[in-house]
């Protein structure tokens, strides 16, 4: 059978076209999770000392099985030691741990200095060396979000001491491109004013809805008054006792209206809201949390 040129052309035209759709949707099959979390608006995370599991590996493999789109790494335990115990600082440990992501297809959502829950930063003697530690590995664990407990500050002096020391990290975060996202106890207000005496746009708030929840306030005003430019992260579990679909104390549906009113973006880390029949199995725990709150945030 013969054929014009016309004919030709076209069905040659028509093959290229089939054979760049296949491509593109092998591609599309193939990509890296990483690639496809990067396009969500709310990605899930969970705290590695959380899992049981503060800078293992194994986190990954966990977070992979629970359904998680990262993982918020710690800086390791402090205690009265004179630094940090943290591998992350290990260049060959810190590369296998970033490839297992990779493979898994994990992104790390935060760089915890989980270590200020039991002693007040504004209190310790090298708290600014260790920021700009932290400050300083955060790219190299490709992040841009740390996580930073601050207690102690309705002590004025401790107060006025985290708010220096966090004045001296704000320039170091700024040249860095990263946000350093303080968990307080503060209310709104309470943040608002701790945030404008610091002064830095690379300084804000990581809100823990369960203790707003728990010190009975309304999470949904407070995040309103911070708005999306102060909001570093968001942690919307609550206390241990029921998982968070079941935890009636806080509208998670309503939850994602504000933040979509607000029009933030950016991780959601999960950390208690376990069964308190079962508050040690990690599994069991993270993935019914972890999909509950992508039915809710990453449904459409």
């Amino acid at each position: 059978m013969t054929i014009n040129r016309r004919t030709f052309l076209a069905r040659a035209s028509a093959g290229a076209a089939a054979v760049a759709l296949l491509s593109k949707s092998i591609r599309a099959q193939t990509a890296p999770a990483t690639a496809r979390a990067a396009n969500l608006r709310y990605k899930i995370s969970a705290s590695d000392w959380m899992m049981l599991k503060r800078q293992k590996p194994g986190a990954l493999q966990l977070a992979k099985d629970c359904g998680l789109d990262g993982v918020e790494v710690d800086m390791g335990p402090l205690g009265k030691r004179p630094t940090f115990e943290n591998n992350l600082s290990d260049d060959k440990f810190r590369a296998d741990y970033l490839a297992k992501a990779h493979e898994l297809g994990l992104g790390i959502s935060s760089l915890a200095m989980s270590a200020f829950y039991g002693q007040a930063f504004g209190k310790h003697e090298k708290a600014e060396e260790f920021a700009a530690q932290w400050i300083e590995l955060m790219p190299k664990m490709e992040t841009k979000i740390g996580f930073l407990p601050i207690i102690g500050i309705d002590d004025e002096s401790v107060r006025a001491k985290t708010v220096q020391h966090l004045k001296v990290a704000a320039p170091l975060a700024e040249k860095a491109g990263v946000i350093l996202g303080l968990n307080t106890q503060l209310d709104g207000d309470g943040n608002k004013k701790l945030l404008d005496d610091i002064g830095s746009p690379a300084v804000r708030i990581a809100y823990n809805c369960g203790e707003a929840i728990d010190a009975k306030r309304d999470v949904y005003a407070e995040l309103r008054k911070l708005g999306k430019d102060r909001l570093a992260q968001i942690i919307p579990t609550l206390s241990d006792g029921v998982w968070l679909e079941h935890d009636k104390r806080i509208d998670v549906p309503k939850l994602k209206q504000v933040l979509d009113e607000m029009s933030w973006s950016g991780w959601l880390v999960l950390q208690r809201s376990r069964d308190a029949k079962k508050a040690r199995d990690v599994k069991y725990n993270f993935s019914a949390n972890a999909a509950y709150l992508k039915s809710i945030f990453q449904s459409t």
